[in-house]
């Protein structure tokens, strides 16, 4: 832990006990060295900027598996011996599979790039922020045959990085009271968990099973893009979305998902599981402060398609081949949503029910997805790859069955909305939202939901929540704007 007792004097030893004037000595095994870094220079638009590159940072006392629980971090050389820049800690979770700290392969970034992941933390050093980016565990970790990174060890690991940064914040350039977390997809919900659940103790027993600093692990921003979270309801959140449009045909008249019986059977009774849910959360919508519910769900979702699609039109685009928009003198009017949804489902085909919750029947010839999904792997345990994680799913598989509890203690600790607000976590006051308009990968309700839940706690101070015009399931997107309003809250 913080401080590791190495070595006692030798009459300490040899009497078992020390006198006044004994000496003993410590080491902080979690301790950063300054001094262990390599130069290297990037260029983002053109302009050379010079960097420490401190790599293979450890950042636990008991790593559980050294393929990932490491950061980097990269130090602009005009801020080594600035406290107070930001911190940018962004990560590269996928899938909830394991994932490696960001590394730069290349040399040369332009911010209007989206196409390599890297390019965001290259802008980052670029505007003045210091760069730590921590691998982590994931659902396929695996070290001699045990499974490492099932649920909760991703977020675990993530909370312990956060916490190395603030154990040697007197020591590492920058502010820890400054950390930005980004991320995308997974990475999204691992973004939105920092900055929900800082602090809260039910992550204790697991911090310091892997020896992290004795610290907080709260930080300043989240920054997450399209993320998948809210996993306990997902299933059911999807389908009442896009029930109404899993009979779609095509202009031959076929089906275009071929979602057979059950399958519709399936989508129907978890679409009718979602108003007990949604109306259960006793959400507000922002804009007029009326009850959230099922009956009204559509229309807020519409309202903020239409900002987006208005914010285009102001920007001088064409919108006239979105059949499902209407504008009318420049302005967008309405939206026909089962349009669309439709829209959305062709451009890239909608899941089949259940979404995310679903191993199949082992014994059918046939089963459905019979290796379970990325959220199925998650919640597998050290000696189990796959369980499934919804009482639904459990039941639909074998009649009065539910899902164990130690498996829904884990799904709980996944999900963000379990934390906003509560009184023992402490919740980030900046938040930064991004969900694609053409991102079918989980239904618009969840990034909504998210969004709403943190504005109605009254404690956020900055938000900026969008649904990213024309953006498929991705991230990073528009990073002129994300370091814009990253710049206006760290002023």
């Amino acid at each position: 832990m913080k401080l590791r007792l190495l070595a006692i004097c030798v009459a300490c030893a040899l009497l078992s006990s020390c006198d006044d004037n004994d000496t003993v000595t410590t080491v902080d095994t979690l301790a950063f060295n300054k001094d262990a870094y390599v130069l290297n220079t990037i260029t983002v638009d053109g302009s050379s900027v010079s960097y420490r590159a401190y790599t293979n940072i450890v950042y636990v006392d008991k790593p559980t598996d050294l393929n990932y629980q490491y950061m980097n971090i990269y130090v602009p050389t005009t801020l080594v011996d600035n406290q107070t820049a930001p911190i940018f800690f962004p990560n590269l979770v996928g899938g909830y599979r394991p994932a490696k700290p960001l590394t730069f392969t290349t040399t040369a970034f332009t911010i209007s790039d989206e196409t390599d992941r890297t390019t965001s933390a290259a802008v980052a050093l670029s505007k003045g922020y210091i760069v730590a980016s921590a691998g982590a565990r994931g659902n396929t970790a695996e070290v001699n045959g045990v499974y490492t990174g099932k649920a909760p060890a991703g977020i675990v690991d993530l909370k312990a990085a956060v916490r190395y940064l603030r154990h040697n914040d007197e020591v590492i350039p920058g502010s820890a009271e400054k950390i930005i977390s980004n991320g995308t997809s997974a990475g999204g919900a691992m973004s939105s968990l920092l900055g929900s659940s800082g602090n809260d103790p039910l992550f204790e027993p697991y911090l310091k099973e892997i020896g992290a600093a004795d610290a907080k692990d709260n930080i300043f921003a989240a920054a997450a893009f399209c993320p998948i979270v809210d996993l306990e309801n997902a299933d059911s959140a999807y389908e009442w979305l896009y029930n109404r449009v899993n009979i779609d045909t095509d202009s031959t008249g076929a089906s275009v998902y071929g979602f057979d019986d059950t399958q519709m059977e399936i989508s129907g009774e978890l679409m009718a599981l979602y108003s007990g849910y949604l109306n259960g959360l006793a959400l507000r919508r922002v804009d007029n402060n009326q009850p959230l519910t099922t009956a009204n769900m559509q229309n807020y979702i519409t309202s903020f398609l239409l900002a987006s699609a208005q914010e285009q039109l102001n920007k001088g685009a064409n919108l006239a081949d979105k059949t499902w928009l209407t504008v009318k003198d420049g302005k967008a009017t309405a939206v026909n949503f089962n349009a669309y949804l439709s829209y959305v489902g062709r451009w890239s085909p909608i899941k089949n029910p259940p979404a995310f919750d679903w191993l199949g029947n082992p014994s059918d010839p046939a089963p459905m997805r019979p290796g379970g999904s990325f959220e199925n792997n998650l919640f597998g345990s050290s000696n189990t790859n796959i369980n499934v994680f919804t009482d639904y799913v459990a039941n639909r598989l074998s009649p009065g069955s539910t899902v164990p509890q130690n498996i829904k203690d884990r799904v709980y600790l996944m999900n963000p909305m379990n934390f906003i607000g509560k009184n023992s976590a402490t919740l980030a006051k900046n938040w930064y939202i991004r969900h694609g308009t053409k991102d079918r990968d989980t239904a618009f309700t969840v990034p909504v939901n998210l969004y709403t839940k943190l504005m109605n706690t009254g404690l956020v101070v900055n938000m900026n929540f969008e649904l990213g015009w024309e953006r498929p399931h991705s991230g990073d997107y528009d990073l002129a704007e994300l370091f814009a309003w990253m710049g206006s809250i760290t002023q």
